[in-house]
């Protein structure tokens, strides 16, 4: 166990980190931007035409020895040019680290499957094709994993409504699953308060005054 207070940790971390980063960075060149995060945490950023080179890179190297890739996601960032950003989490048992390669990505962009250099991207790669709409180029089986045959639009892109577009349910009269367009039950209504209460004082009718009480 070692004697080292926290802050002593900290230092010898971040000190840890700035070593690795230093050693992608002279590993990748000019294919990524290497860069350290606000938590000391290696960042590496690089174009989808730069990605399987910076991934297989990371996985062959003889001392980085990335070979798990953990977790493949993306983010939906619409006020952007690139409107999502992949994020490939790749964990290192060898040196027990830990990196994140960023993929800014258009929205009509294709992004080149990572399957053939790691297995555990065939189902995450799916996942993001569902959920956001993010085509994979070399992909074995690019189908929808979480949502239904059918499904219309890709739910976790923040344009996508809350409602969905699509009501799937039972139909005990046709005795099948039937597809039918979403109705909302009531109108809609704004609950863009400043604070909770604001709605409900609005919807509250005023206490009668003095004159009226006593009429």
């Amino acid at each position: 166990m070692s004697d080292a207070t926290p802050t002593e940790d900290a230092v010898i971390e971040a000190g840890r980190s700035e070593a690795l980063k230093e050693q992608i960075a002279a590993l990748l060149g000019d294919s990524a931007d290497v860069q350290l995060d606000p938590q000391s945490a290696v960042k590496i950023s690089c174009t989808p035409q730069n990605l399987i080179y910076v991934l297989k890179s990371l996985r062959d190297d003889a001392f980085l020895q990335f070979r798990q890739l953990t977790d493949l996601t993306a983010v939906d960032y619409p006020e952007r040019t690139e409107r999502f950003e992949l994020v490939y989490l790749l964990l290192s048992i060898a040196e027990n680290c830990r990196v994140r390669v960023c993929v800014p990505i258009d929205e009509d962009a294709v992004a080149p499957s990572a399957t053939e250099l790691f297995a555990a991207a065939n189902w995450a790669e799916r996942e993001v094709w569902d959920m956001f709409g993010i085509y994979f180029s070399g992909h074995p089986d690019l189908r929808r994993l979480l949502t239904d045959y059918g499904f219309e639009g890709h739910p976790l892109r923040k344009d996508f409504p809350l409602t969905g577009y699509v009501e799937v349910r039972y139909s005990e009269t046709q005795r099948r699953v039937v597809y039918e367009p979403v109705h909302l039950t009531q109108e809609y209504r704004d609950f863009d308060f400043m604070s909770p209460w604001e709605g409900v004082q609005a919807d509250i009718a005023p206490p009668p005054s003095e004159d009226e009480a006593g009429a």
